[in-house]
């Protein structure tokens, strides 16, 4: 029975769902939380989109079975394009809400029409991301670049604060800007760049070095912080004021890369992180 004191449930493949759930904990301080980071499984944005289908149930299953969530937040680019249609039709009556690239604020504040577009090649070659990107006015053009490695390289930055690990992230940022093209404030520039996962929040400083202060930096984290507490307010399930809030950070992988990513980024205590086990995906 879903309660309005009842958690909310967040998921991604790894630890970069933990800018959502920063944005989320912003907007909605006195609710609580159950965050749960695939990392065992980490990085869906490089699998098949069965794959990525399949762990999506079974974790929207679990959260709902193990810790009775009364709303769900896919904080994963990937999981939404493959799955979240999945998950609505499994769950029809759970309040469900889902990220994807923020094309369509980033066209709105684009003075050139040339925006850019960084993320995962499994959320850039996505059905739903073509759809999204055909919605756009056809006086704004798209600049698409797929980072292989980077989720994974700033994941492994929380956990290996050394030099070398802060020198293999700014040099794929590095190398895929520059793969873009050209960045700037003038015709046939990129005035604008979408973080389409939500590993890059983390990374934003470095963008920002990178590009210079007349590139817009635009992610989701906000906007899907205020479509849930909206979603919240239409179910009446906002929790009660006495209500103490709370936060469970779970890993069906590496502990400490959850506890170095929940200590370094949203200061939170590493008392708060477990592991936890699901069943086996079926697909390689």
């Amino acid at each position: 029975m879903v309660h309005s004191s009842s958690p909310i449930g967040v998921f991604d493949s790894g630890v970069g769902g933990l800018s959502v759930l920063q944005a989320l904990r912003q907007e909605l301080p006195g609710e609580s939380f159950v965050y749960l980071a695939d990392n065992a499984y980490a990085p869906y944005g490089e699998r098949g989109d069965a794959f990525v289908a399949e762990r999506t149930l079974a974790i929207g299953n679990y959260l709902l079975r193990s810790h009775a969530i009364k709303a769900l937040v896919v904080a994963c680019n990937t999981a939404t394009a493959a799955a979240i249609h999945l998950l609505r039709a499994q769950w029809p009556d759970l309040l469900l809400v889902g990220v994807e690239p923020a094309l369509k604020p980033a066209a709105a504040s684009s003075r050139t029409g040339h925006i850019g577009v960084i993320g995962t090649r499994g959320t850039l070659g996505s059905a739903k991301f073509a759809q999204l990107q055909a919605s756009l006015p056809p006086t704004v053009q798209c600049h698409l670049q797929p980072c292989d490695g980077l989720a994974y390289a700033i994941e492994r930055s929380a956990l290996q604060s050394d030099d070398a690990a802060q020198a293999d992230v700014a040099a794929l940022c590095q190398r895929y800007l520059q793969a873009l093209g050209h960045f700037g404030s003038g015709d046939g520039s990129m005035d604008t760049l979408v973080l389409g996962c939500t590993h890059y929040v983390f990374v934003t400083p470095l963008l920002r070095s990178l590009l210079g202060p007349q590139v817009t930096l635009i992610d989701t984290g906000a906007p899907v912080a205020r479509q849930t507490a909206r979603l919240l307010q239409t179910a009446k399930l906002q929790t009660p004021d006495k209500t103490p809030a709370q936060v469970q950070l779970l890993t069906t992988g590496d502990l400490a890369l959850l506890r170095a990513g929940a200590s370094r980024w949203l200061q939170l205590s590493t008392a708060d992180c477990h592991t936890v086990a699901l069943p086996a995906p079926d697909y390689a």
